[in-house]
């Protein structure tokens, strides 16, 4: 059985995208069989992977009103055991169309069940808000993965957040747990840089990854060519920092299925 990871900070710019294409990417390397799904209106996830946002026939937009299954949806990647359900600028109306929905928060959980059978980890790469769509991530995840710049104010959204996932999991899926906190645009140098990790350590404590992904050019570069930054460019300091990162996640998840 495979397990859901919704990526989300409603605050943009923190590497939510970059951070969801990059680990779905390395995870697939690691030999496990993913699958990303794409569901902010920008559609920079689908296009981080080859995909051509504007020539999608169905998207993530199509399985969240319900005209169309996750298995007509689905497109493979040129990379190793990645595939992805894609996104574009059509899922912005979506918002407006799920509201009139009788069950409109479980419309993503109900389209990707069965995909847990098929894939080890489905990645959901949210939209940064708290609006109908995300609530359908969170609706539909196992766990929440946060992205966290490390500056003052990504730590201002965070408790907004937390506050929405406290009601999710009273109201609609109570199994919703923290999967991790990333820290992204890491300098060290830098004494903000110490005070943000102090600071979420103080909340988060062991769900704080290890791992850090540095300000990184090749980071930047890579989604403009299409490819997650491993199959860019293998040497560069991003790439080591998404590997490490992968390894991490394989391994808290090796572990935590050993406490079940």
């Amino acid at each position: 059985m495979g397990k859901i990871i919704a990526v989300a900070n409603q605050k943009g710019g923190v590497g939510k995208t970059t951070s969801t294409v990059n680990l779905a990417a390395c995870v697939g390397q690691l030999r496990k069989k993913v699958l990303l799904i794409d569901i902010d209106p920008q559609g920079n996830a689908t296009s981080g992977v080859g995909i051509n946002k504007r020539a999608v026939e169905a998207s993530s937009y199509d399985l969240l009103i319900g005209t169309a299954k996750a298995e007509d949806v689905i497109l493979k990647t040129s990379f190793k055991n990645l595939s992805v359900i894609p996104s574009n600028i059509q899922l912005a109306g979506a918002e407006i169309e799920l509201v009139d929905m009788e069950d409109r928060v479980n419309m993503l959980k109900k389209a990707i069940a069965a995909q847990k059978e098929r894939f080890d980890y489905i990645f959901i790469d949210c939209p940064p808000s708290l609006g109908l769509i995300t609530l359908n991530a969170l609706t539909a995840c196992d766990t929440l993965f946060i992205p966290i710049q490390c500056e003052y104010y990504a730590l201002e959204g965070l408790s907004q957040l937390m506050a929405t996932v406290r009601q999710v999991k009273r109201l609609y899926n109570p199994n919703i747990d923290l999967e991790g906190v990333l820290l992204t645009m890491y300098d060290g140098r830098l004494n903000l840089t110490a005070q943000v990790l102090s600071e979420v350590k103080k909340y988060y404590g062991e769900k704080v990854y290890k791992t850090t992904i540095p300000r990184n050019v090749r980071l930047s570069e890579a989604p403009s060519y299409g490819q997650p930054v491993f199959y860019y460019d293998k040497s560069s300091s991003g790439t080591r920092a998404y590997m490490e990162l992968a390894n991490e996640f394989m391994k808290r998840n090796k572990e935590a299925s050993k406490w079940q």
